[in-house]
């Protein structure tokens, strides 16, 4: 096929352009979907990216993504596999598009952390009365006193 490539974004300024030589596919015999043609065709693909030893990644790139994608990875390889379609093809198509998604999702920078706000005086007011209002509606569930 041809290089793997993520356009700009958050987390990645220049995009990213992983070569096509560092993208290796295994194809093997899927359990999905098939017909007969399910025990004669090779469509489950198995798309190896070494992340460890990849020159399309900065060392914080690299850095990010260990971290992200520590219990996906084996020895610094990343493995993708894709079976749910009957197509050898389709199958390649959707491994390139998780890795991407797995990329773009690790490589985007944390969002800032929460700063702590107390809520305003009418902002408790509201909750008291609003506490208040149901309060009532559960008091007038009850039946009426035996006078």
């Amino acid at each position: 096929m041809t290089d793997l490539v993520i356009r700009q974004r958050r987390g990645l300024p220049n995009g990213l352009v992983i070569p096509d030589a560092e993208l290796v596919e295994r194809f093997s015999r899927s359990s999905g979907p098939g017909g007969q043609g399910v025990n004669t065709t090779d469509s489950r693909v198995e798309l190896v990216w070494d992340v460890a030893s990849s020159t399309a990644l900065t060392d914080a790139q690299r850095h990010r993504l260990f971290e992200h994608l520590g219990t996906r990875l084996a020895e610094g390889v990343l493995t993708i596999a894709a079976s749910e379609h009957r197509s050898q093809l389709q199958n390649r198509t959707a491994a390139r598009a998780r890795l991407q998604h797995l990329l773009i999702d690790a490589l985007e920078p944390p969002s800032p952390p929460r700063r702590a706000t107390r809520p305003s005086r009418a902002a408790k007011a509201r909750r008291v009365d609003a506490k208040k209002r149901r309060g009532n509606i559960k008091a007038n569930r009850q039946r009426p006193p035996d006078d």
